[in-house]
């Protein structure tokens, strides 16, 4: 049996939680990186796919700090694909920089969960990249859209909309 660990998303000292900060509407969930040059093109530039590869990082490690971890969310049969996505580059991010990016999700419409981005510099207030991303819950094994997500998942997604 897989079970998902109920964590509310509340500040507690010590605890990866620490990093959810409080926005006009809902916890963001904020995901330090650093740019290296792996992550750039020959100029220095943070490569645009890199945004959004540092985006699922940053929803993966907001789910485990509730207690979906995705290889549970694997072997419940369920997976969550984006299936749409907009984003906004404001300006660049280059080799070197810290940045933070930032992550909460706004709502859930059945089994259509919405997330929202902002990347930012880590040590001033200078926004690079805003973004909006859509996922469903798929059953993996049909391959389909699920009527619902799993109850265990459901459960702990609404935590962040609290």
């Amino acid at each position: 049996m897989v079970e998902i660990r109920d964590q509310s998303p509340q500040l507690r000292a010590g605890s990866t939680l620490d990093r959810l900060q409080q926005g006009e509407s809902g916890y963001w969930f904020e995901y330090p990186v650093t740019t290296y040059p792996h992550h750039t093109d020959y100029a220095g530039v943070a490569w645009h796919g890199t945004y959004i590869a540092w985006m699922e990082e940053a929803r993966v490690a907001c789910l485990k700090s509730i207690g979906i971890d995705f290889a549970d969310l694997v072997a419940l049969g369920c997976d969550l694909p984006v299936v749409e996505m907009s984003i906004r580059y404001h300006q660049a991010v280059r080799m070197g920089d810290s940045v933070l990016v930032r992550t909460r999700m706004t709502d859930m419409e059945g089994v259509r969960i919405n997330w929202d981005y902002q990347i930012q510099a880590a040590d001033r207030p200078e926004l690079f990249v805003t973004a909006r991303v859509t996922l469903v819950g798929v059953d993996r094994e049909k391959g389909k859209i699920m009527r619902q997500l799993p109850a265990t998942v459901k459960n702990a997604l609404v935590k962040l909309a609290q």
